[in-house]
């Protein structure tokens, strides 16, 4: 093992080791993971207020328009965040049977 540099955990000689990196992109992968997860479960939220309104408002209110108009807009970004991290290869996208 190579002797560490003061309290930064670089190894001496402050070289970036190809294990460094690779801590580094699995740490990117799972904050954008994560970030898809809370991003799909607010549009799911965003469906259910839509189906609470549209239930529980009588007259001509536009909350119901509102929160689906958000949940489209929300999913457009997932889907765009799902592409962007496919390019970015943070996800990698398998068969069902892998």
């Amino acid at each position: 093992m190579a002797a560490e540099n003061g309290s930064r955990g670089e190894p001496a000689g402050g070289r970036y080791t190809a294990q460094v990196e690779m801590d580094r992109i699995n740490h990117v992968e799972t904050v954008y993971k994560s970030a898809l997860v809370v991003l799909l479960l607010v549009v799911i939220f965003s469906l259910g207020q839509a189906l609470y309104f549209m239930m529980t408002d009588k007259d001509d209110d536009k909350r119901t328009v509102w929160a689906l108009t958000r949940r489209i807009g929300l999913s457009l970004l997932l889907i765009g965040m799902v592409a962007l991290g496919i390019w970015m290869g943070w996800l990698h996208p398998h068969d069902v049977g892998q």
